[in-house]
């Protein structure tokens, strides 16, 4: 499933949607695909400000536990409560209804240091 054309990814899995004021924000085909089937989602709390890096949610598979960084600074604006009800979503729409935060970011600048999905991909093995 290719990711749409405005998205960038961070080397740790998670894409971000460009060209908006608040960017959806979710993990990558490649990252759901080496988890396995998602069973639990902690989303973080809308009105947090966070530090691009910075571990902001957990996901759960029946495989591991990882944790959810964001990809760029700023501020949650919202979470994607079904994703955390319907857990499935995020691998089978990963880049669509399984999206799980959105983030109002700070600094545009750290956008255009992220990832094409060509170079995310040679660089995810």
């Amino acid at each position: 499933m290719p990711a749409p054309s405005n998205a960038r990814f961070a080397t740790s899995h998670e894409w971000i949607l460009t060209g908006e004021s608040e960017s959806p924000v979710g993990i990558s085909e490649h990252a759901q695909a080496e988890l396995g089937d998602v069973v639990y989602i902690e989303l973080p709390e809308t009105g947090r400000i966070v530090k691009a890096g910075e571990s902001v949610a957990v996901i759960e598979s029946v495989k591991a536990a990882s944790d959810i960084y964001a990809p760029v600074s700023g501020e949650i604006t919202e979470v994607n409560p079904a994703a955390a009800a319907e857990t499935s979503l995020v691998n089978t729409d990963p880049y669509g209804a399984g999206w799980l935060f959105k983030i109002k970011p700070s600094n545009p600048a750290e956008i255009d240091a992220l990832l094409d999905e060509a170079a995310y991909l040679a660089q995810a093995g």
